[in-house]
């Protein structure tokens, strides 16, 4: 693939495939809303150029734009917190149609789109039900894209292992959710952008969905106890019922920037895990790596 438009190339995930992409010599294009905010110079390792340009998820020509020309397409726009016009149905679920139309009225050889573990259309969670309309609009425009769902990513400037660290630096308590037995399956940011990379050079992968968790499933509560370990402290694990998780969320809903939202209340009452039977990272030749392996280059900030 010598050209790859990546939309959400500036986000977590986003800059980890751009600078896989870019590393294995493509000519990698960023497709971001604000393009004089998407920086790699420096560490990006890229044998061709990587440069930024302006799409809006929401505007069918400058997605159109972005994506004339590529090779291959990544669908990488994560969004999370409902703003205006900025709702999860908007950019999960239009913004993918709108990239998979344009995509596949390009000529575009390969597309792949991002979902997540869990995408299911009769969740009671807003996010979860725009997940899988985006999974189904995708794979109408383009039949042969490649659908790939992680779940929780961790990694350097992640928004699972940071947040926890830092709450556990100034907190004596830390509230759980519920019991905090719900299952995750949480995945190293990299090795979802190998599996970007993997499935883009596999011919096979076309129209098929995989699920993209770690070697290791975790309760809830058993990341929040090994960070205790590896920083050295000792803090007291308090269930917290999820009715009161959704008053908080309520309470909070208002801020540009929530701690936490309905959607992830939701979203914390049910397993995220790879399904028995769902392809994954084995499908495509790859080795996820552990969270205990990733876990110290994380923490050095803390």
């Amino acid at each position: 693939m010598s050209g790859v438009t990546v939309f959400g190339g500036s986000g977590f995930l986003g800059r980890q495939i751009v600078r896989r992409l870019a590393g294995d010599g493509a000519a990698v294009r960023v497709a971001v809303r604000h393009p004089e905010r998407a920086s790699f110079a420096g560490g990006s390792g890229a044998a061709e150029p990587i440069t930024a340009v302006h799409a809006d998820l929401a505007d069918a020509a400058s997605v159109a734009a972005a994506v004339a020309g590529a090779d291959a397409v990544v669908n990488a726009v994560g969004h999370y917190v409902e703003r205006g016009p900025a709702t999860f149905e908007a950019i999960h679920g239009q913004g993918a149609m709108h990239v998979a139309r344009a995509s596949a009225e390009a000529g575009v050889r390969r597309l792949v789109h991002i979902s997540g573990i869990g995408a299911d259309p009769g969740s009671e969670s807003a996010y979860v039900r725009a997940r899988a309309l985006g999974e189904r609009l995708a794979k109408e425009a383009f039949p042969g894209v490649t659908i790939l769902r992680p779940s929780v990513m961790f990694g350097p400037e992640d928004a699972f292992i940071n947040p926890l660290a830092a709450v556990i630096r100034v907190m004596p308590i830390l509230p759980l959710f519920g019991t905090g037995a719900v299952r995750l399956q949480p995945v190293y940011v990299n090795d979802v952008a190998d599996a970007v990379a993997q499935a883009l050079a596999t011919p096979a992968s076309e129209g098929k969905l995989y699920e993209l968790g770690g070697p290791q499933t975790y309760s809830y509560k058993a990341p929040l106890r090994l960070l205790l370990e590896r920083l050295g402290r000792r803090r007291l694990l308090m269930p917290v019922p999820y009715v009161a998780w959704q008053l908080v969320a309520a309470a909070l809903a208002p801020l540009p920037n929530p701690p936490v939202s309905r959607d992830q209340v939701v979203l914390m009452k049910r397993d995220n895990v790879v399904g028995p039977t769902a392809r994954s990272f084995a499908d495509l030749g790859l080795t996820p790596r552990a969270l205990d392996e990733i876990l110290p280059a994380i923490l050095r900030r803390h």
